[in-house]
């Protein structure tokens, strides 16, 4: 047991260092290694498990809503992203280049993709000819590379696997209606899979997306109560579709420009996962998205009949769940430990005394409960119990979410409240980049969305006192 208690202490406490606390999750769950580049992550094959997940679900979804996957190449030739001119200064700083092939210098240089919008842009302008060729509703999975100056693995580095949808459309309605459906898709995912609660709203001007005719998000609060955006979601409306000349002709033969979106979600929900649910013996996974859903640990399994006993539990429960027997020669206790850090929502402890007793002992890495059932009832008691951890997991996150969400109506109330309360705070704004640019300069925090959901706090904005157009929600955020 000396071994358990070692490697329990060696996370540091969420309390004393959430940074560090994150850090020591990511490589003692084994999620990822540091790479021999800086800012590139190795993602282990744990850590991958949990994104193949990810990937299958958001996968499905995209499907059923009529998508399909194509994938472009990795390089865009520098005359290529020069088209559209916001957004190549939104990424001028992010990208890397490719100078040389070999020994052979390069007549043009060719960017490392940091997004694909260009690449679908020309295809587009090229399979595009008429109304009945549209919508074209394509996603790509795939990595990006962004040169980042500070890094930390998943939610910032500077390579990183990502979905991005690019869809062309006949109309700005079509454009628009596509641009909130993935949204919601998005939505669905992190509360149903992740049991991740978001707020859905629209970012301003300044923080939404180069290129774009309006940026949408979903943004969550991790545990230590700053913002991360887990998803976003781009009407390009006919800026692209102009800079790239991409037209067809309606069915009056007219020439029309088409309408554009791009949505996109990333490796990034892996740390979001982390930082919402986590604690301090390691991880805590949602069923759903855990590789591991239940861990069969056979104490004493040296004595006759536990491991025979351990295999046909096996076998019975992975007709319905993702599940592991864990048949190694370490101490039952390690691997308690080692299954709390990797956060397997159910671990099924059996020994010689259970069996005697037809029963075993099922422990909930959640609320860390211990509960002991008939084994004539697992059938019965582990998908009821899986589905209990999910719906408890969302219902705890969203309460922590709720709790940490304040109202400010005055700048000095904002500044009180962001300096000695982490979380959101909801705030009236007049709608003036000026405003916004004050409170991050003065209090650190962004303008996170202007939700759908609005409410009337006061009649003036927080920081200059005019009259307020929209509540917004803000935080500091990753």
């Amino acid at each position: 047991m000396s071994k358990n208690k070692k490697m329990v202490e060696a996370i540091t406490s969420m309390d004393v260092d959430f940074a560090q606390w994150y850090t020591d999750i990511v490589k003692k769950a084994e999620l990822i290694d540091y790479a021999s580049v800086k800012g590139c992550m190795i993602v282990r094959p744990y850590g991958y498990a949990i994104w193949e997940n990810i990937q299958k679900d958001l996968d499905r979804r995209f499907k059923e809503t009529g998508h399909e996957n194509v994938y472009m190449p990795m390089f865009i030739p520098e005359s290529l992203l020069q088209k559209e001119k916001e957004h190549v200064e939104g990424f001028a700083p992010e990208v890397a280049w490719v100078t040389h092939f070999g020994e052979e210098k390069l007549t043009e240089k060719l960017c490392v993709r940091p997004t694909s919008e260009t690449l679908f842009c020309e295809h587009y302008s090229k399979i595009v000819q008429s109304y009945n060729d549209l919508p074209k509703l394509y996603n790509q999975w795939c990595s990006v590379v962004r040169c980042e100056k500070t890094t930390r693995p998943f939610l910032r580095t500077t390579e990183f696997l990502w979905q991005e949808g690019h869809t062309v459309h006949a109309t700005a309605e079509e454009a628009q209606e596509e641009t909130i459906r993935m949204l919601n898709v998005y939505a669905a995912h992190c509360e149903e899979i992740l049991s991740i609660p978001v707020v859905k709203g629209q970012k301003t001007e300044k923080e939404k997306f180069a290129g774009a005719k309006a940026t949408y998000t979903i943004e969550s609060l991790m545990h230590d109560g700053k913002a991360l955006q887990t998803g976003t979601s781009h009407n390009f409306g006919e800026n692209f579709a102009k800079a790239f000349n991409i037209q067809y002709t309606d069915n009056k033969g007219k020439l029309q420009y088409v309408h554009e979106t791009s949505w996109g979600m990333t490796t990034r929900l892996i740390g979001a996962v982390i930082m919402v649910h986590g604690d301090d013996n390691g991880l805590v996974l949602p069923p759903r998205v855990a590789p591991i859903q239940v861990v069969i640990v056979p104490v004493a399994m040296h004595k006759e009949g536990v491991l025979e006993k351990a295999n046909s539990v096996k076998e019975r429960l992975s007709k319905f769940a993702r599940v592991k027997l864990d048949a190694s020669d370490k101490m039952p206790g390690w691997k308690f430990a080692e299954y709390e850090m990797k956060g397997v929502p159910l671990r099924l402890e059996i020994g010689p005394k259970d069996i005697e007793n037809n029963q075993c002992v099922l422990a909930r890495r959640d609320s860390m409960e211990k509960i002991t059932i008939s084994l004539d009832d697992l059938e019965t008691v582990i998908p009821q119990l899986l589905e209990a951890i999910q719906k408890d997991m969302l219902d705890r996150a969203r309460e922590n979410r709720d709790k940490n969400t304040r109202v400010a109506v005055t700048l000095d109330e904002f500044m009180d409240k962001i300096e000695n309360q982490a979380g959101f705070i909801k705030a009236m704004w007049c709608g003036d980049r000026e405003c916004e640019d004050k409170i991050k300069e003065a209090a650190g925090a962004t303008s996170r969305c202007i939700p759908f959901e609005q409410e009337h706090l006061s009649d003036t904005c927080v920081c200059c006192g005019k009259p307020a157009r929209h509540m917004v929600y803000w935080g500091r955020a990753y």
